[in-house]
């Protein structure tokens, strides 16, 4: 069959094989979409694509650059980070932009998923480039944090990467599941708030009790034993 090739710019041309890979691959994945398939749905010549994507991996890697540059997640990290009167502020804005984010745009989670799972070549490529750079930019803000006094010093990748575990798993569930359990009928915000709630503040009982035994004593108190210590 002869594919009617509409005149348009290199430019829309370019955009619209980008597009159009883009749904494939994530509803695919690399391995399962060929670049025929891509050509077909653009109602174009296979030659086509590769003027200007010379190869699959270089479409692919176009793809998921396209996709994460798009959204500035490093910017807007930075942005909410910085905007933040506290640490609770901060951690509670950054978890509700991300689970906002995740769930209006499926396709970038089906991307990074595809690409980790058939590991493939540009995966470490992928992590290097988006994922390790967004882990950076929360782990300075935490190790900052930590050099004030205001969280226990800890190794600040860890922390960043446990605590966006969290929120990217309860994502994840929602997606992958839909609402199992109690969690899944919480709103964003209900759900942001226990999570860092429960990151920030702890676990531990006996953390608890003596926060919950500080709060009980007058301000005068309080002081005095800042001031001399027993």
């Amino acid at each position: 069959m002869t594919t009617t090739q509409q005149r348009i710019s290199s430019v829309d041309r370019r955009e619209q094989i980008l597009g159009i890979a883009t749904e494939m691959f994530a509803e695919k994945g690399f391995e399962g979409t060929t670049t025929r398939e891509i050509a077909a749905h653009a109602q174009i010549n296979e030659a086509l694509i590769f003027r200007h994507f010379p190869t699959k991996e270089e479409l692919y890697w176009a793809v998921l650059e396209a996709k994460v540059r798009s959204e500035d997640f490093h910017f807007r990290l930075e942005e909410l980070l910085a905007g933040a009167a506290n640490v609770r502020e901060a951690l509670l804005a950054v978890a509700e932009w991300t689970l906002q984010r995740r769930a209006e745009d499926h396709a970038t989670t089906r991307l990074s998923l595809f690409c980790a799972l058939e590991r493939h070549e540009l995966s470490r490529r992928f992590f290097g480039h988006f994922i390790a750079e967004y882990f950076e930019v929360l782990a300075s803000y935490l190790r900052r944090q930590m050099h004030l006094g205001v969280l226990r010093s800890a190794d600040p990748f860890m922390a960043a990467r446990s605590f966006i575990g969290a929120v990217v798993y309860h994502s994840l569930i929602q997606e992958l599941f839909g609402p199992v359990d109690t969690t899944g009928n919480m709103d964003v915000h209900e759900a942001t708030s226990l999570m860092v709630s429960i990151w920030l503040d702890g676990m531990s009982a006996e953390t608890a009790n003596r926060r919950t035994v500080a709060k009980r004593k007058a301000p005068k108190q309080v002081l005095t034993e800042i001031q001399e210590p027993t």
